[in-house]
């Protein structure tokens, strides 16, 4: 366990140096994104973000009453929640938004060209454009025009050709005119004048002016309007990010402005409905009392009734009382009928119904004012919408429920006054048999007097009528409530300066890192000691770090404190430690192998041989890889005759192929001779075991440099003289998949004694290689890192 504790860290210390060998490369990146980030909030247009709040009014006057209705008012049932959300969004259609854009001329933008950007001026725009065609025809027109201020009464314009951008260069395209000149366009003469004194109507200013199609400003306004509710209340909240504070301003409060507006439109469509409605029967009434005053009148004539104040005392208390009820009676059945026919006549969903017109019964009252709520609410649901939509499909049933149910509560009333004046009508009856001494002309007056009275009372009572609904006309209130009117943050809410150079400061790290990470996922070549001990089990004996191209640099010397030499070394005691044991009094004999060719099996045998032989002992260098030799080249050594020479010609010696170092007196050397075209029959010779057996009794050390084990079979057939093996690995050039092939040969112990040796590891610094008598440690800078 500690083991693989030890694993992690090492792991992760791996990975930390990793990426801290490319900080140069990082911060770079990390440089070039927060200035791409700086950049960007120097050049880009800051949004702000404008709010206002409203509360829509609740209705005071109760409305009908059903067995669920005691549930509405709560949670999911709430029928006040689902009316909140209607108006929401009636407040963001298409109508009302439409509304503000033409009100406010949004499609048309002025923008002043400054030193860093552009900036919008919404309110005293520097220049006035005044078009002659039709709105049908601006309201399509999609297209920019620049203008430059020459004078206080020239101007030079471009760009209305087309809908490219035409740089003010005085190229063709540019024309000059002067202010108030009529200047013909694709889209119909313009007027431009300026607005001297107001921001950038300036000598030498740029002024860009786009106009755009209605339609998609609408579309732009519809998108970027925010509604917000919430449950049980009734408060609506509105949001807009623009640029332009001034503009996003205007336009959320001339949206709450045109919703109250129609919302009033509304309310006083039902009162003219009601002021026709009775201004239509008092026309009928006026004819009826008319025609009733002139037959008392023609009466009184015919009979010479002059003096009625002597009636008979038989017109008591009662009579009188009897005959207010007749009156009152009659006018409920009148208005009933007058009700009745109005609903016959208008049997279409979208037609309102006259209010509060006189009929003593609440529940007609309060049908007529819900049957006008929902003829409101599915005619403003249709301005955006059909006749197919599930909630106008869901009004046209209650309204049509609503009027079979006014119907049949104006029969029930009709049909209770008609049994009332019945029963009056006897009552009536039996008072006047009792009166049996009046005259019967007398009667008839009578008769007719009430009928004037009843006239007359219906009469005033609609005139009464008509004078409130004629001043409630004017008095309708507004829907919505202004809680808060539109107000803008100080601050830009995007782009945000923190949020961006965060953004930039997390893109600068993650990139550069996810590429170095991705690197090294794909990076399959052996680096390091720990990329070899996850692969091969066996020992471990030392590395040998990367040396100069140069030739000269390729082989140590005696008096060496490069990372080189002590590397060479420190592999020599490693060496001495293993063969401690070894008790034949032979030569310690090493084999030098390797996977693959270009490993620097021959550079690390001729430097472990000159190593070996700077501490005074007698070492012979054997090359034994006889298909691409390269000791000669190395140690620059001439002859032409080395060890298959000896192999294949028996009157050869072995002093005949040895050759002592030219600098080295305490170094011999056998080298591979001629290139035989059978290199694996010609080392299967007794004479390779002659050899190895003379030259053990004669030297302290015999290295041996062989073929790769990899490619050839060279190594193995010769690998039984062998005390111990060195098993070259080569940083940064083997792939870690050909490893198993080292694994192998130690598992089965084909190769005796093996250790694994990394060649071409980069240099250490610090107390490591370089360390040591005469050396010249490097003083590391502020930016390296170990």
């Amino acid at each position: 366990m500690q083991k693989s504790v030890y694993s992690n860290k090492s792991q992760l210390r791996n990975t930390l140096d990793l990426y801290i060998s490319k900080w140069k490369y990082i911060l770079l990146f990390l440089l070039i994104s927060l200035g791409c980030a700086y950049l960007y909030l120097r050049y880009t247009t800051y949004e702000y973000k404008t709010t206002a709040s409203i509360k829509i009014q609740e209705d005071k006057k109760p409305s009908p009453m059903n067995e669920i209705s005691a549930l509405q008012g709560f949670g999911l049932f709430s029928s006040d929640f689902g009316k909140i959300e209607d108006e929401a969004q009636i407040l963001k259609s298409r109508t009302l938004v439409e509304q503000v854009v033409k009100d406010l001329k949004l499609n048309m933008s002025f923008f002043v060209k400054g030193k860093i950007k552009d900036k919008e001026v919404y309110l005293n725009p520097p220049i006035n454009i005044n078009f002659f065609e039709s709105d049908s025809i601006i309201h399509k027109v999609d297209t920019t025009l620049y203008i430059k201020f020459l004078s206080d009464s020239k101007f030079s314009l471009s760009g209305y050709n087309t809908n490219e951008l035409i740089e003010l260069n005085g190229e063709e395209g540019v024309t000059e005119h002067s202010f108030g000149d009529k200047i013909a366009t694709g889209f119909g003469d313009i007027i431009i004048t300026p607005n001297l004194g107001n921001y950038g109507a300036k000598i030498g200013s740029y002024v860009k002016v786009r106009i755009n199609p209605i339609e998609e400003i609408i579309e732009t306004y519809i998108d970027k309007i925010k509604i917000e509710t919430t449950l049980n209340s009734r408060i609506i909240r509105f949001s807009l990010k623009e640029s332009s504070v001034d503009k996003a301003e205007y336009i959320i409060n001339k949206l709450i402005e045109k919703y109250n507006d129609d919302v009033v439109n509304d309310k006083e469509e039902i009162i003219e409905i009601t002021s026709d409605f009775i201004n239509s029967r008092l026309e009928v009434v006026a004819q009826e009392l008319e025609q009733v005053d002139l037959t008392a009148e023609n009466m009184k004539q015919a009979n010479r009734l002059s003096d009625l104040g002597s009636q008979s005392s038989i017109f008591l208390q009662s009579e009188k009382e009897n005959e207010a009820k007749l009156v009152a009676t009659t006018n409920q059945i009148q208005i009933v009928d007058y009700m009745s026919d109005y609903l016959s006549e208008n049997n279409d969903n979208g037609d309102l119904l006259p209010a509060n017109v006189g009929i003593a019964d609440n529940g007609v009252s309060q049908l007529t004012k819900s049957h006008n709520d929902l003829v409101l609410q599915r005619n403003r649901i249709l301005k955006n919408s059909s006749e197919k939509n599930p909630t106008v499909i869901n009004l046209n049933n209650q309204i049509r429920d609503l009027k079979e149910n006014l119907s049949k509560s104006l029969e029930n009333i009709r049909s209770a006054n008609e049994i009332t004046l019945q029963t009056l009508n006897r009552e009536d009856a039996r008072i006047s048999s009792q009166i049996y001494s009046a005259p019967k002309k007398e009667r008839q007056f009578r008769d007719i007097s009430r009928q004037q009275s009843i006239k007359e009372s219906l009469y005033l009572y609609l005139l009464q009528k008509r004078e409130e609904t004629a001043i409630s006309l004017g008095m309708s209130s507004p829907n919505a409530k202004i809680i808060d009117h539109a107000f803008s943050s100080t601050l830009p809410v995007s782009p945000k300066k923190s949020i961006t150079y965060l953004a930039a400061f997390l893109l600068g790290l993650l990139i550069p890192i996810a590429f170095i990470y991705f690197l090294d996922l794909i990076d399959t070549k052996v680096h390091t000691k720990a990329d070899v001990e996850k692969i091969v089990s066996a020992p471990f004996i030392g590395d040998i770090p990367q040396s100069s191209a140069k030739k000269k640099s390729r082989l140590i010397s005696k008096v060496d404190y490069s990372p080189k030499a002590e590397a060479f070394r420190m592999l020599r005691t490693n060496i001495s430690f293993i063969l401690k044991d070894k008790n034949d009094n032979l030569a310690n004999t090493i084999f030098v192998t390797s996977t693959t060719s270009q490993e620097g099996k021959s550079h690390t045998s001729i430097n472990l041989a000159r190593s070996l032989s700077f501490s005074n002992l007698k070492v012979l260098l054997i090359e034994t890889d006889i298909r691409v030799p390269k000791v000669e080249d190395y140690l620059e050594v001439k002859g032409g005759k080395g060890i298959t020479d000896y192999i294949s010609d028996d009157s050869l010696s072995i002093e005949d192929v040895i050759f002592t170092s030219k600098d080295n007196e305490f170094l011999d050397v056998i080298p591979s001779g001629t290139i035989p075209p059978n290199p694996s029959e010609l080392l299967m010779s007794h004479r390779v075991k002659s050899l190895f057996e003379k030259v053990k009794k004669k030297y302290d050390y015999i290295v041996v440099d062989t073929a790769a084990v990899g490619l050839v079979t060279d190594t193995l057939l010769i690998c039984q003289f062998a005390d111990m093996f060195i098993y070259v690995v080569s940083a940064n050039n083997l792939d870690k998949r050909q490893l198993h092939v080292a694994q192998t040969m130690y598992e089965e112990n084909r190769l005796p004694n093996m250790s694994i040796l990394l060649n071409g590891t980069k240099k250490k610094s610090g107390y490591g290689y370089g360390y040591g008598y005469g050396a010249n440690p490097v003083k590391k800078k502020w930016y390296q890192f170990k």
